[in-house]
């Protein structure tokens, strides 16, 4: 099955049904089915199979065609991240290699500025205007392209998607996923969802991650998306009232600023059923009040990664509201493993953990990348013993839910001993001034490595570090608690917010915060 498929499908069986609406502009299932046709067809015209092709571009209509169009003509969309800078923007294309690179009008100056600097791109395609020049306009081009279904043969396994990682930890690394891999971690959230026609879903996430696997999902449940260009808060508020939306997803910092927003009880929500959240860990305490705000609305989460094409655990609607009253620990958790992969939590040895022990997720399956591209070894140590090392450490409690505890290169050794920086995260989020908190370990010629917290404070608060580390002191391990404290106005993130921890230790190397505490 190819990921165009699933817009095929629902053409077939409603193709007046609406199945993107972006700043008001609405789009049939009918009329995106053809247009995927033109963008296969011309990007024939200018590429041949197993090409890759980049696009650069905020969230619009034209993304979403291209997400389909671009694997349907058997070249690979190349994802690339617009927050990113030239110099990393240039890296991430020089690796690809892309002929062609799809661009929005706004973001054409950082292609212009980068161009001689990346000899492999041959064709320019611009959302958004005319041909001109040495570029062409997206509509020129489709213009000129038949709306038929391509006549070319695409196979399954073949690349679709190539998605380069966040780079905490260092230079992207560039995932590819195959059609298939995607369409079977579709099959993963489908088991898990509930799936009824008709849902209205709200997309805010940024399309230029893994978190573009919702569309090829939602268009083969028959769903409408209504799609952000970006997040804001009130614009989100505004499109579940404008929209009736039924169902939508958020980083946890997006949920916070949700809740917390002046304007929160300004809006008619009360179409929405379901909300989901992921790609980094949800205070406690957050969760639960925005529970209470929205009595109504099932939350629900998951966990996976741009290798797995998504989700691998999930901790549905029903848990939810079960644990809250039997078991609130539970809430930390990311839930049951999903049917469609198989994942263990091992040691060092590749040994499977008890129950209660930390051990790195592996996993196995049908939605596991294709590999890294051209990095042999990455791969290698990516893939030893046949399992996918995701790198993410955890531990499972006797019912069988699933609790992130730390990245495997986030963990901090201090004196000898392992300190998981969620867990003291978990901690400090509880204090009445902590707004969101990042743990990271640094170099410590005593100790091996020291334990700094950057936290944000709540709005109209300051932090007290010396507080807080007795804070911590009363609530863990004495080697647990940090050693510094730093206020910072706000934590860096990547597009789907996840924090940037390496970031984090950078400036402290170059000695850009001021490190105290006790």
């Amino acid at each position: 099955m190819l990921l165009s498929d699933c817009v095929e499908y629902g053409t077939v069986k409603h193709p007046q049904r609406m199945a993107v609406v972006f700043e008001g502009e609405e789009t049939t299932y009918a009329t995106l089915n053809s247009r995927i046709h033109r963008v296969a067809n011309a990007v024939l015209m200018l590429a041949a199979p197993g090409d890759r092709i980049a696009i650069l571009s905020e969230n619009r209509r034209e993304y979403v065609e291209c997400l389909y169009g671009v694997p349907r003509s058997g070249a690979g969309l190349c994802l690339l991240n617009y927050r990113l800078s030239d110099f990393e923007l240039r890296r991430i294309i020089n690796d690809a290699q892309p002929s062609v690179v799809i661009v929005e009008a706004k973001h054409l100056g950082t292609i212009e500025n980068i161009r001689d600097e990346t000899p492999t791109v041959k064709t320019v395609i611009v959302f958004g205007v005319s041909s001109h020049d040495d570029v062409i306009g997206y509509e020129d081009l489709l213009a000129g392209a038949s709306d038929e279904e391509p006549s070319n043969s695409v196979d399954e396994n073949e690349l679709a998607w190539l998605i380069y990682t966040s780079g905490t930890t260092g230079m992207p690394k560039g995932a590819m996923l195959s059609h298939r891999n995607i369409v079977a971690g579709n099959s993963n959230t489908f088991a898990a969802w509930n799936s009824r026609p008709g849902k209205v879903l709200l997309a805010p996430w940024p399309m230029c991650h893994v978190a573009a696997q919702i569309w090829p999902l939602a268009h083969l449940l028959g769903w409408t998306v209504v799609l952000m260009r970006t997040f804001d808060a009130v614009e989100y508020l505004s499109a579940i009232e404008r929209y009736h939306c039924t169902s939508s997803m958020g980083a946890p910092t997006m949920i916070s600023m949700l809740i917390n927003h002046p304007r929160f009880h300004d809006f008619d929500l009360s179409s929405l059923r379901t909300l989901s959240y992921g790609s980094s860990s949800m205070s406690p305490a957050v969760l639960r009040e925005a529970m209470e705000l929205l009595p109504n609305v099932g939350f629900a989460t998951n966990f996976g990664m741009t290798e797995t094409s998504g989700s691998v655990y999930y901790l549905d609607t029903d848990d939810h509201v079960r644990v809250l009253q039997t078991n609130p620990e539970a809430l930390k958790s990311v839930g049951f493993q999903l049917p469609y992969s198989v994942s263990r939590l091992v040691d060092d040895s590749m040994n499977d953990v008890a129950p209660g022990d930390v051990g790195e997720i592996v996993v196995r399956g049908p939605m596991v990348m294709l590999g890294y591209w051209r990095n042999p070894q990455a791969n290698e140590e990516a893939f030893r013993g046949g399992w996918f090392h995701t790198g993410d450490l955890a531990r499972a409690d006797s019912d069988g839910r699933t609790y992130i505890v730390d990245r495997k290169k986030d963990m901090i050794i201090t004196g000898g001993l392992n300190v998981y920086s969620r867990e003291v995260e978990l901690i400090l989020s509880t204090h009445y001034a902590v707004q969101e908190v990042a743990i990271v370990g640094i170099p410590d010629d005593t100790w091996g490595e020291s334990i700094v917290a950057f936290v944000q404070p709540r709005e109209g608060m300051s932090i007290d570090g010396d507080e807080l580390i007795e804070y911590c002191r009363a609530h863990l391990a004495h080697f647990k608690k940090p050693k510094y404290v730093v206020e910072i106005h706000e934590l860096p993130r990547n597009a789907l917010g996840k924090v940037l921890k390496r970031e984090l230790r950078d400036k402290i190397e170059r000695g850009e915060y001021r490190l105290g505490g006790s």
